[in-house]
């Protein structure tokens, strides 16, 4: 008999502990990045995505004269490489004037054929650097 309540104690033990016990739920993590920022000559493929300066991205980053978009943004191909002149990027210690977001293109400063561009990185729209490229 002894037996008999050990084992029924046991189970009535099991019983409450399967019964107490938190159901787990899976969770759903979903990352919203928003509207792209609106900027005349594109904007930095970086946190917090300021607008960049003109001159910071050649050509190629442009179709139409409207930008392809970067960071979270970014339509480019899968293998794109598009040069940059990154001493128009704070993180390379640029301090100069920026547009600001919904601001409009300059007239004379057309995006698909930035004059004089000198990039010296190469970037694949992503936030990385792919090294130094030399376009004039």
């Amino acid at each position: 008999m002894n037996i008999f309540k050990g084992l029924a104690l046991v189970a009535v033990a099991g019983v409450c502990f399967t019964v107490a016990a938190p159901k787990a739920s899976a969770q759903e993590v979903r990352l919203e990045v928003g509207v792209a920022p609106q900027c005349p000559y594109g904007y930095y493929d970086t946190t917090p995505y300021g607008c960049a300066p003109y001159g910071y991205y050649g050509s190629e980053w442009f179709s139409g004269g409207t930008f392809i978009g970067a960071g979270p943004w970014f339509h480019g191909s899968e293998n794109f490489q598009g040069h940059v002149n990154n001493r128009y990027h704070p993180e390379h210690g640029y301090r100069g004037a920026t547009p600001q977001r919904g601001e409009k293109a300059e007239p004379n400063r057309r995006v698909d054929k930035v004059s004089h561009f000198k990039g010296n990185e190469v970037r694949d729209g992503r936030g990385h650097s792919n090294g130094n490229g030399k376009k004039h």
